[in-house]
């Protein structure tokens, strides 16, 4: 074994050695731990939300990561999470319907004109429904041309109704646009979670788990997706980290407020702290403001209460986030341990290659054959092992075909097209092998040539040319090479017999 061989057969043993090593820590190795920038990112990216009237931040980041259910368990998961964030929506809706009613915004210039052209169409909205129902009383008791007269005017007053409810309708959406009307952008944004919740679902219930594709090419388009996903797990692990945040601190604040409220409106209560006068004042000009600070305490303590809640569901959310890594993780390890087997197998093509290859060198060197016969029998075994392992090698990479019975039918066609001749001349051979076929040391004329047959083998005949008959005892000294195929193809004339006779 040459220098360079035994320096190959060393390295790809030690690879195969590194790539068995690889297969056991991918199959025993824990959780990979993420990255403070990884983290520090999704924080960043969460800060830069803008503020809206209802944070959806965490609705819409798990309606991102549904699209992405690929693997088994991944879909109960992605449901938890959808179920979560949009209970945790909803608390947000309800507390700031709550407090938009309770804390209504002041009104611009510009939001006070549209509320008072608003104001003005549902005014003439109504008036245009009370004329509409004395019409119709009145048809009810007409008859004749009154009957007729007052139809007429109750098209023109359906008519108006349109227009006014049109103008109302107009009148809102500006309204809203100008920030005066915070329930009904409230409102419409209910709505709009609604159908997203509702095309979620429904997308989710339509998601199948792909067939899994083998070949190292596929194994690294799956580890790259798995990638991916992981690092926007982490991303939606951190916003909920940042939201966590978020709600802890307004729930202490309020907390706070709240208690200092209560300390307030105690002593106020009790009248202790203040002067004969100062009660006598209490008690006859602020009733309604405590009373009004009493209402407010309780849809503060609402709020509180739905803080609590949605703390709670963005902690579950969090737990449940760290399944779906794992998950991700596992299937992620999975991928790489059968992207190094598959490393592993073409490193055992290569060595087992490289073994046969060296073995039948030294088995050739062995036969009484002739220098030349031996070095192309060296060619053909060499290039057969090389045409074998480039084939496994290739299927180890690429995968098998997805239409496995239909590639090889395709195959053998094409194979049987290229190697007609190869096949028919092997077929011929069994007939040279025949009762009337020829052997070796016969004289035989094929396609004009006439010789003696020196070798015969499963493809070609090699004939020593001998010359015409007037010049039989002359060979030539040309070896002369035919296809097995005259046999089937064409004709041959073997004169071992009848040349006793003739001479």
């Amino acid at each position: 074994m040459k220098t360079f061989q035994k320096i190959a057969g060393v390295l790809l043993a030690l690879l195969l050695i590194a790539a068995a090593y690889g297969i056991f820590r991918t199959r025993t190795m824990g959780p990979v731990v993420p990255t403070n920038s990884a983290a520090s990112e999704g924080t960043a990216k969460t800060a830069t939300v803008q503020p809206q009237l209802v944070d959806q931040t965490p609705l819409k980041i798990a309606q991102q990561l549904a699209p992405l259910v690929t693997l088994p368990g991944e879909r109960q998961l992605a449901e938890e999470a959808i179920r979560l964030t949009d209970h945790e929506v909803d608390i947000a809706f309800t507390a700031a319907l709550r407090d938009a009613a309770l804390h209504p915004p002041p009104l611009s210039a510009e939001a006070k004109e549209i509320q008072a052209r608003m104001q003005k169409a549902e005014h003439g909205l109504a008036a245009s429904q009370a004329q509409i129902a004395q019409l119709n009383a009145a048809i009810a008791k007409a008859s004749g041309d009154q009957k007729d007269s007052l139809e007429d005017q109750l098209d023109i007053a359906n008519a108006q109704q349109e227009l006014d409810q049109d103008e109302v309708e107009d009148a809102k959406q500006d309204l809203i646009r100008a920030g005066g009307d915070p329930q009904d952008r409230i409102q419409a944004m209910v709505a709009e979670h609604e159908a997203s919740i509702k095309a979620t679902e429904t997308a989710l219930a339509a998601t199948t788990t792909p067939s899994e594709e083998r070949g190292l090419i596929h194994r690294a388009t799956q580890w790259w997706a798995l990638h991916k996903k992981q690092m926007l797990l982490w991303r939606a692990k951190a916003a909920t980290a940042n939201t966590i945040g978020t709600l802890s601190a307004r729930h202490d604040t309020l907390d706070k407020e709240l208690e200092t409220d209560k300390s307030k409106a105690g002593a106020s209560a009790d009248g202790s702290a203040l002067s004969p006068a100062a009660r006598l004042a209490w008690s006859d000009n602020d009733a309604d403001a405590v009373i009004n600070a009493t209402k407010d305490r309780a849809a503060r303590q609402k709020k509180l209460a739905g803080l609590d809640k949605r703390i709670d569901d963005e902690k579950e959310l969090d737990s449940l986030y760290d399944k779906w890594i794992d998950l991700v993780q596992t299937a992620q390890r999975g991928v790489l341990n059968r992207a190094l087997r598959g490393i592993a197998i073409i490193l055992g093509i290569l060595l087992v290659g490289l073994f046969f290859d060296q073995w039948i060198a030294s088995l050739l060197a062995k036969t009484r054959l002739d220098r030349r016969q031996v070095e192309t029998l060296r060619g053909v075994t060499r290039v057969s092992l090389q045409v074998v392992g480039v084939l496994f090698i290739l299927l180890v990479i690429f995968g098998p075909p997805p239409n496995l019975g239909t590639f090889l039918g395709l195959a053998g066609a094409g194979l049987t097209v290229a190697l007609k001749d190869f096949i028919v001349g092997f077929l011929g051979w069994f007939v040279l092998m025949g009762k009337n076929g020829i052997r070796l040391g016969d004289w035989v004329e094929i396609n004009g040539v006439t010789g003696e047959v020196v070798e015969l083998g499963m493809f070609h005949t090699v004939l020593l040319e001998t010359g015409n008959w007037t010049d039989s005892g002359h060979p030539t000294g040309r070896r002369v090479t035919f296809t097995n195929s005259y046999a089937i193809e064409g004709h041959y004339f073997n004169f071992s017999t009848s040349g006793q006779w003739l001479w």
